[in-house]
């Protein structure tokens, strides 16, 4: 089995909306889905893993997280492509989260490896903030950040920075090929 592939949803997969509850406000930006059918091609895991911390502050409902969730994976079949699981953390930066869920934690990334028997050591960690790409340091995966608005300007040192999410996933794939 390849390495799995951990994205970020929000300025990542689809246009960040800033607390997105309306399944219409779904858009993926350019070339995602075809990112993850590539991914899905090469045989790779790809699991969605998302802060909505919107949830946690009452902005939407868990009913209305699914309805977009739903959405996104509609969009990304028409595509060819699949996300092989998804997981949130519905926490806001202040609440308990005994679990580590909300991202930098682990929770979410060891609750994935543990229910699909993925390994966490050499899997790649794609989002658009630092918190979405920490946790390839603890586990010794690989960190690419995608450029955003929403990008902090500081980069770490163990993540590499791309363009899109094509880009990165072009970096993968030339990976498989040696």
């Amino acid at each position: 089995m390849k390495p799995p592939v951990f994205l970020d949803r929000d300025g990542t997969l689809i246009v960040d909306r800033h607390y997105l509850s309306d399944p219409e406000g779904v858009e993926l930006l350019p070339g995602a889905a075809e990112a993850v059918a590539r991914l899905n091609g090469a045989g790779h895991p790809v699991f969605l893993v998302t802060n909505q911390s919107g949830i946690g502050r009452g902005y939407f409902t868990e009913a209305q997280y699914r309805a977009v969730h739903g959405r996104l994976v509609e969009l990304l079949a028409a595509a060819g492509a699949w996300l092989d699981g998804e997981y949130h953390a519905p926490h806001t930066p202040g609440d308990p989260d005994p679990e580590a869920l909300r991202k930098p934690g682990a929770g979410m990334f060891l609750r994935a490896a543990s229910e699909h028997g993925v390994e966490l050591a050499g899997a790649f960690f794609i989002g658009d903030r630092v918190r979405d790409v920490a946790p390839a340091e603890r586990f010794g995966g690989r960190a690419i950040l995608v450029r955003s608005p929403e990008s902090e300007a500081e980069m770490p040192p163990y993540a590499e920075v791309a363009g899109s999410l094509a880009e990165a996933v072009e970096r993968i794939v030339a990976l498989d090929r040696g």
